[in-house]
């Protein structure tokens, strides 16, 4: 079963901050997609760094996360490889780690649409090294 979309830390972080410049936008196109998004552990990773240890902020962030508009997909031992793939491939950005399991995730779970703020990253990257990414919201 294809996944609904991907949802990456940017566009997390700007859902949960009223203060950012995306976050009118992000909540835009958050309300046009289908629920859950998928995500992984390491783009949750970089949100909580991100977010800091203000503690209303992590509760936010917490509350975000465990509202059932997302989904945390698998990242096990059999996938490594195709993200140490992945990051060689995009050596040259670079690519990283959250990022690699984004890509991986959309070609497992049979989706191209991403929630991100990241555009100059995702419009480079390739899903089976030919389909573009649908990224949502468009670009300031």
């Amino acid at each position: 079963m294809a996944a609904n979309g991907l949802i990456d830390t940017g566009a997390i972080v700007a859902l949960l901050d009223r203060d950012d410049g995306w976050h009118a936008r992000c909540i835009d196109a958050f309300r046009s997609l289908r629920l859950p998004l998928v995500t992984s552990a390491a783009v949750l990773t970089e949100v909580f760094h991100l977010v800091g240890d203000r503690r209303h902020d992590v509760v936010a962030a917490w509350k975000f996360v465990r509202s059932g508009a997302l989904s945390v997909a698998p990242i096990t031992d059999e996938d490594l490889p195709a993200l140490d793939a992945l990051m060689a491939r995009y050596h040259d950005r670079p690519m990283d780690f959250a990022d690699a399991t984004l890509v991986h995730l959309a070609e497992r779970e049979g989706t191209s649409v991403v929630l991100t703020i990241d555009h100059g990253d995702f419009e480079t990257y390739r899903l089976d090294r030919r389909r573009k990414f649908r990224i949502v919201p468009a670009p300031m």
